[in-house]
């Protein structure tokens, strides 16, 4: 349903002030300054992107549940922490600014910062999958969930892996997929929201949505870092031509697998079913 009222909701005038605030502070201000400004930024963000689907659709991930809302951010921290693991192998990106900090001060500080991104791409998700333009899309192929077909899939992700660890400056790619292929079976087997009860259906729209959101995401994620401090550096080996703000062009394909590995992580944590997110226009 569609919110008939129009009205914009109070979090979402919260959200334009933090982000306008914000983003002039730390685009702005000398020195460093981003270690405090990124949470309040991208919170602001989270909070607008969740007012405007209010506004379309007369609900939105905070309105359903305010403390599953919560989880979100909860969840999203120690998920990216995930991928900054693996990138201590590859070494795909590092923050310039790290090195005025002790480790728990810069423990903390990404903490809170790497919190904002599952709210902010499902946020953005959810918006996408609001406009009719998503529903007209039509993409039917169907994927059969067969034992071999997981089995198949968790293999491939393990050898994914493997490759990422014995060959990083080659196969450092793999990272974006690697999770996605060795945890989605695992919620098939579990029971737990999947991707695949979208495609096993045909349905492809919610995955498009999530793929669309997290490039929005990205977009601003690379905008706003541009002139941070402290700030992430990308060094993405024979890949580092045609930079988009810091990132390579072909780097921000990295962002399409990320979106389904969030969906993946944070119903792996999440557990049995639930249909908190929505990424129907309805």
């Amino acid at each position: 349903m569609r919110n008939t009222q129009g009205k914009f909701p109070l979090h979402g005038w919260i959200g334009i002030s933090l982000v306008l605030v914000f983003w002039y502070l730390n685009w702005n201000l000398s020195g460093l300054r981003t270690h405090l400004l990124f949470f309040p930024l991208w919170l602001g963000y989270a909070l607008t992107l969740d007012a405007l689907v209010f506004l379309r659709k007369g609900n939105s991930l905070l309105s359903r549940s305010l403390k599953k809302y919560i989880s979100l951010f909860l969840i999203s921290a120690p998920a990216w922490w995930l991928f900054e693991l693996l990138n201590a192998r590859t070494q795909n990106w590092f923050y310039d600014g790290k090195q005025f900090f002790t480790d728990w001060e810069y423990a903390i500080y990404a903490t809170l910062s790497f919190s904002t991104v599952i709210p902010a791409v499902f946020g953005t998700a959810e918006l996408v999958s609001s406009f009719n333009w998503i529903k007209k899309i039509n993409l039917a192929k169907r994927i059969e969930l067969t034992s071999k077909f997981l089995i198949l899939h968790l293999i491939t992700g393990l050898v994914m892996l493997a490759l990422v660890m014995l060959f990083p400056t080659i196969f450092f790619f793999l990272v974006w997929f690697s999770v996605f292929f060795i945890l989605e079976p695992v919620n098939v087997w579990l029971g737990h929201n999947s991707i695949y009860d979208f495609l096993k259906s045909g349905n492809w729209k919610p995955v498009l949505s999530l793929v669309i959101g997290c490039l929005i995401c990205g977009f601003f994620w690379e905008f706003w870092n541009f002139y941070s401090n402290p700030k992430w550096i990308y060094d993405i080996h024979f890949a580092n031509f045609l930079h988009i703000f810091e990132m390579p062009i072909l780097g921000y394909l990295g962002y399409i697998p990320f979106s389904l590995e969030l969906f993946t992580i944070y119903h792996l944590i999440k557990g049995k079913r639930n249909g908190y997110i929505s990424l129907s226009n309805n």
